[in-house]
């Protein structure tokens, strides 16, 4: 299997994700022609896709969907709240290739078997997902504002996961954020903060999880040395030593992780 985080930021979020049977983006939040470069980059064309999957009716989500979707013929998946808003923005992904999935429940492509779960975000009906083949299991998990027992049962036993770190609560405080942005983002339905994603990745240690990226980190309320800084002072502070950190990249891919 391989992971690569396209690109993960308020900017635009896209992760491709790799089995035996299925090619898959997670979201395509830049424009058509950046996401064919970024994919181009790690040598593979959008023909090649399997499906576009859909967290999410947020624009750094969606930008690039309806023109991938028209310009290749790729099916778009999405549960049927974030269709119900999105239909009349994605109006070139032809009928044939509007495809619905439950939400917390599993479906399959292409071999994949695919989990998209409720996380608490404040869109219509935000998911994370889980793709699991060949014996491996990764998952992308970003845009939430906070962890269940749920969430971290679904995500036990990740091989490699993209988790949000998204911001540092006092940058964000002393930032330039309206009050009622910063409110948003700090709520239970906002964002992820540095320090909550540290003490979510001891609990899922517990589990089995090794490998994190940290992701969706923002441009004025983070930076990656910081979040970096505040993981691994949970991770010490709980005498893990084990767990390997790395942080996603804004505009370009991350690099290819392979799951073996």
């Amino acid at each position: 299997m391989k992971f690569c985080p396209l690109c993960s930021g308020s900017s635009g979020n896209a992760t491709y994700i790799e089995t035996d049977g299925a090619r898959i983006l997670i979201d395509a939040g830049l424009s058509c022609k950046r996401i064919t470069e970024l994919l181009g980059r790690i040598g593979v064309s959008p023909e090649q896709l399997s499906a576009i999957l859909i967290t999410h009716e947020h624009n750094d989500h969606v930008r690039g969907v309806d023109i991938l979707s028209k310009k290749y013929d790729l099916k778009v998946y999405a549960n049927a709240d974030t269709w119900s808003v999105l239909k009349p923005v994605l109006k070139d992904v032809a009928p044939k290739n509007v495809c619905v999935f439950e939400s917390d429940r599993e479906f399959y492509l292409d071999g994949a078997r695919i989990l998209p779960f409720t996380v608490p975000h404040d869109a219509i009906h935000c998911v994370g997902f889980t793709v699991t083949a060949g014996g491996k299991k990764v998952g992308v998990c970003t845009d939430l504002g906070r962890v269940d027992l749920r969430i971290l049962s679904i995500l036990s036993g990740c091989d490699l996961l993209l988790f949000e770190a998204n911001h540092d609560v006092d940058m964000l405080m002393a930032g330039s954020y309206p009050y009622l942005l910063k409110k948003r983002i700090l709520s239970g339905n906002g964002h992820m903060n540095n320090d909550d994603c540290g003490k979510a990745l001891v609990k899922l240690h517990e589990s089995g999880v090794k490998n994190v990226i940290l992701g969706h980190l923002s441009r004025e309320n983070n930076y990656p040395e910081l979040a970096l800084v505040a993981v691994r002072a949970a991770l010490e502070e709980a005498g893990i030593d084990d767990m390997q950190i790395a942080v996603a990249a804004r505009e370009e891919p991350t690099g290819v992780f392979e799951i073996v």
